[in-house]
Formats: C-alpha cells, sequence, structure tokens
C-alpha cells in the first residue's frame, strides 16, 4: 500500500531541490506575511512547483499547503497533500543548512505517506504506512529506527522557536544528558535515524504541514508523536493549528513534561 503515492512524493521533494538551492545561493528578498512569519521566493516556487507535479498524478486529491489560499474544499476529500516547502524559512534566511522541504498525504485524517528533504545537507528521509522509515543520501538507501536509549538522552531544541514552557520541562528532565538546536523537520528525522531521542513543542504556533512528515517518519521508524496529552494528531482539520503542541521521542517513557 501507498507505494506510488510515496514514490510521487519522493519525486516531487527530488523536482525542487535544484531551484530551492539555485534561490538559496542568490541574494534573495523577503516578504513578512500577515501572520508576522518570513516568505521568500523560494517558499512560493517549490510550493508551486510540487502542487503542479502531484495534481498532474492525482488530479482528484486535495492540497493543504503552507504558501497557498486554503479553501477548505479539502475536507470533504479523503486525500488530502500536506505540504510545507520550504519547513524553516529563518534557518534558510540564516543559511544555516538546516530548512527542509515536507511533502505528506493524509488519507481520511491519518498521515498515510511522509517525505523530509534537507537540500542543502543532502538528505532524503521517507516512510508509508506500515512499511517503516528509510533514508536516502548519494542514492543509497538507509532503512532507519530510533534509538533504544533511555538514559543519556539527547534534546533537540528549536533554532528559533524555543519557548520557556520547552526550556522549563527540559531543566526538569532527569535522564536528558546534552540539548542539541536543530532547524526544521530535521529533528523528528534526527530522533527517527537514532541520533537523539526527544523533542518538546508544548505551545501554539505550529500547523499541520510542520508536523505531517515528521509524524509518520517517526513512528514507522520506531518512535512516539503525539501530543503533549499523549493523545494522536488528527489531520485535514478545519482548524490547521497544532495549537496544543506536539512531541517526538524515541520512546514514550522518555516523555516526561
Amino acid at each position: 500500500m501507498w507505494e506510488k503515492e510515496l514514490k510521487s512524493a519522493i519525486e516531487a521533494a527530488q523536482l525542487v531541490i535544484p531551484k530551492i538551492l539555485e534561490i538559496y545561493h542568490t541574494d534573495f528578498g523577503v516578504e513578512i506575511k500577515g501572520d508576522n512569519s518570513p516568505v521568500t521566493i523560494a517558499d512560493k516556487t517549490a510550493d508551486k512547483m510540487i502542487r503542479e507535479y502531484l495534481h498532474n498524478l492525482y488530479p482528484t486529491h486535495a492540497f493543504l499547503t503552507e504558501e497557498s489560499e486554503d479553501d477548505l474544499s479539502r475536507l470533504e476529500n479523503d486525500y488530502v497533500w500536506i505540504v510545507d516547502p520550504i519547513d524553516g524559512t529563518k534557518d534558510f534566511i540564516a543559511r544555516d543548512n538546516e530548512f527542509s522541504t515536507i511533502i505528506a498525504l493524509s488519507y481520511k485524517h491519518e498521515i498515510v505517506v511522509g517525505v523530509i528533504s534537507a537540500p542543502a545537507l543532502g538528505e532524503i528521509f521517507y516512510a508509508s504506512k506500515g512499511n517503516g522509515a528509510y533514508k536516502l543520501v548519494d542514492g543509497k538507501v538507509e532503512k532507519i529506527h530510533v534509538s533504544d536509549k533511555t538514559e543519556d538522552l539527547t534534546y533537540l531544541a528549536s533554532v528559533f522557536h524555543e519557548k520557556e514552557k520547552e526550556i522549563a520541562a527540559v531543566a526538569r528532565h532527569p535522564r536528558i544528558a546534552r540539548k542539541l538546536k536543530v532547524g526544521s523537520a530535521i529533528k523528528g528525522c534526527r530522533i527517527a535515524e537514532g541520533k537523539a531521542e526527544l523533542f518538546y513543542r508544548l505551545e501554539n504556533g505550529s500547523k499541520e504541514w510542520d508536523v505531517a512528515g515528521m509524524q509518520i517518519i517517526v513512528e514507522e521508524a520506531g518512535g512516539i508523536f503525539v501530543e503533549p496529552d499523549l493523545s494522536r494528531i488528527v489531520y485535514n482539520r478545519k482548524d490547521v493549528y497544532q495549537r496544543k503542541g506536539y512531541i517526538a521521542a524515541n520512546k514514550k517513557e522518555n516523555i516526561i513534561i
């Protein structure tokens, strides 16, 4: 199941990499959107390219993307592509290489396909429901899995969005040994491949397109991806904000807030 859709999502992610990197290495401008978040021509161009590519393959599927208008018609569709063309636009602007592209497919409110590309790092992570999680680098595919650690844990902090609530939760955790700053959805990928164990987002701010790809990649790698009350995230909602936040972890027992 989902082999065709996963292949298409990977192809769409690969399609936009050259254009994203071309813009990345130019003196691009920055606009500020109505919600006070930044946007660049890379966000807009990649969004258009991904939507057009997937629409040609799946003309009956709906879309929810960060840079296109949401007319809510998607709510009547079982199949919705959820896209963040540049996750971590602030990372992109800062040129720290830790931005990503997220492409996910929701079927009946559950993510069944997820792809996260890190164009500047040359990495692509992907997963589909029931088929495991994988990392693609230089044409080589590696199956990935979360670590089994319950001690000496590595916590990943957001580069630009860490809040006091999260800082306090980390300070209370008795088994976090180190804290590293990592950008965008790459945090979820590092947990999925066993290089870290925890990430907390405990306040409002994220939206469906920020978390959709991470959820399935972390879960298919054997990890946990939930709201702070440990409930499961539902997708293709009218309100796209992930208002409670979310937690990614290698094991449930490592979640202490």
